[in-house]
């Protein structure tokens, strides 16, 4: 004798599967993503399960269970219904689920997405270049220390001069000595704070570490790291960072360290002990640009370079800037580009390409205005808001005279200031900027006193811990500054604290704090 209710329980089974067959979209990468199945049809197969192993009656659900459990789904899930999509933030953490055309509450700022692309001419072998997505980032919070979504890009151009050692030791070595400066047990805004400080030390103890091998290589060193949306580029020399925003404004984040543009560098050089001249050649004529003697380098800021003096120094300018959540793309280039192209040429060329073709475009523009004279590198890296097709800005359409007058008087409409309304996403927030070459400036001061976990003191450039007789305060012997506080940190060993002084045209105090 068939029964009737069981059958129809099952029906009902299969119906409620059914209509929600969506699969669960889950970008937290938990494995049930594409599933092709909901939560409700889920319930079913397990209340299925069950019944069937129960070892008696016909393994049919009643229908008032199925609805029941059901029903504790729907509450646990949220009213509303369908898959929903729960966002990261910028630390990888999940910040609110939405259903379909719902925001999610209190979301915060996804992380962009990365598309980067690298292209090159060698013409004395001395450039490099580096590339990295997955450099991880500590955190302070237990429960996403082990998430692989803490994560920093790093995309760096370094320009060898006199040889390739020391891009190549720079290369190796900077990201390293950065990571060494930063404090540990930060949160990511902290950490993003202190990244500018950070930055200055490595430099230095590249500089100071690759110095005492006793080559007279040098390098320039265009380093950029991109942590979310915010970018910080620290550099020294003459390679260059460009930002070009959406909306088409370009922006410099940094700054050339040539003697023959940059004036304050000069006379810094000069003070610090240095003189600026051309090549002078037979007769008495100076022909070139204007270069530091001892050594002949035309730039005031680089890593290497023994045989010029300590007054080339390897001190970074630091920019930090925040994009808006429509993205920009960066070029990163050393300067067989920048001989050829204004920063403004750069951009337009490859607007419409994506990063590899960009990059590849770059270089050919380049060659095309100048030969290959130089070493010629450049990086592209679109930095695109999460879930948007990869489209870099396109560009601008031509337009004859009788079009330009047409679009002229259309200006006048008041749809024209919806247009500039929409442009204004792409303004960049700068969050810092500098570019001393004074350590006790750029170090700052250390309200911790330069302590480590282990109660010593530690020199803010080489990590090296002290015993408190040890540290010499970075703000010692500036008897002509109000601010001078040398038992205040940050403090340096005596070999950073000798290559300080050196830098800034001084002996070494000699110094020490008790």
């Amino acid at each position: 004798m068939i029964k009737p209710k069981p059958r129809l329980a099952l029906a009902s089974s299969t119906l409620l599967s059914s209509s929600c067959s969506c699969p669960v979209l889950d970008p937290i990468g938990d494995g049930s993503e594409g599933r092709g199945m909901s939560s409700s049809s889920s319930a079913a197969q397990k209340h299925h399960h069950r019944r069937q192993g129960g070892g008696g009656g016909s393994g049919l659900v009643p229908l008032s269970a199925l609805i029941k459990e059901e029903g504790r789904t729907e509450r646990r899930v949220g009213a509303g219904g369908g898959s929903r999509i729960c966002a990261r933030d910028e630390d990888g953490g999940r910040v609110g689920c939405a259903g379909p055309g719902e925001a999610a509450e209190g979301a915060r700022p996804l992380r962009p997405l990365l598309r980067y692309g690298c292209a090159a001419q060698s013409k004395k072998g001395e450039d490099c270049f580096l590339l990295r997505t997955d450099c991880p980032r500590p955190s302070t919070s237990a429960s996403s220390s082990a998430s692989p979504h803490h994560t920093f890009a790093v995309f760096a151009v370094l320009d060898g001069h006199n040889g390739n050692a020391a891009a190549i030791y720079t290369r190796d070595n900077l990201l390293n000595h950065v990571l060494s400066a930063m404090p540990r047990g930060l949160s990511r805004e902290e950490w993003l704070h202190a990244l500018p400080r950070a930055l200055v030390a490595g430099f230095v103890k590249t500089d100071k570490e690759f110095q005492s091998k006793g080559l007279t290589s040098g390098t320039t060193a265009t380093f950029v790291i991109i942590d979310g949306w915010t970018i910080t580029v620290a550099s020294v020399g003459d390679s260059r960072c460009i930002l070009d925003a959406q909306g088409g404004a370009v922006s410099l984040l940094t700054v050339d360290h040539r003697l023959e543009e940059n004036v304050e560098e000069r006379e810094r050089v000069t003070a610090s002990g240095g003189e600026v001249g051309r090549l002078s050649v037979v007769g008495g004529a100076e022909i070139g640009p204007l270069r530091c003697w001892p050594g002949g380098l035309c730039l005031s800021r680089s890593i290497g370079d023994i045989d010029v003096g300590e007054f080339i120094v390897p001190v970074p300018y630091v920019k930090q800037v925040k994009l808006s959540n429509a993205g920009g793309r960066l070029i990163i280039a050393s300067d067989g580009i920048w001989d050829a192209l204004s920063s403004e040429s750069a951009a337009k060329s490859c607007r419409g390409l994506p990063a590899e073709l960009a990059a590849k475009q770059v270089v050919k523009e380049a060659l095309r205005t100048r030969g290959l004279k130089d070493d010629t590198t450049c990086i592209i890296v679109d930095i695109i808001p999460p879930g948007e097709t990869i489209r870099p800005p396109s560009p601008p359409r031509k337009m004859n005279k009788l079009k330009s007058l047409i679009f002229r008087n259309k200006a006048k409409d008041p749809s024209h200031k919806l247009t500039k309304q929409h442009s204004a996403v792409g303004i960049v927030e700068e969050i810092f900027e500098e570019g001393s070459a004074m350590l006790s400036e750029r170090l700052g001061h250390d309200s911790s006193g330069g302590r480590t976990s282990s109660s010593l003191f530690t020199c803010a450039i080489c990590q090296v811990d002290l015993e408190p007789s040890e540290g010499i305060s970075v703000h010692a012997g500036s008897i002509f500054s109000s601010s001078s506080k040398p038992w205040e940190g940050p403090f340096l060993c005596s070999d950073c604290r000798d290559k300080k002084d050196a830098m800034e045209g001084k002996q070494p105090s000699g110094v020490k704090v008790l």
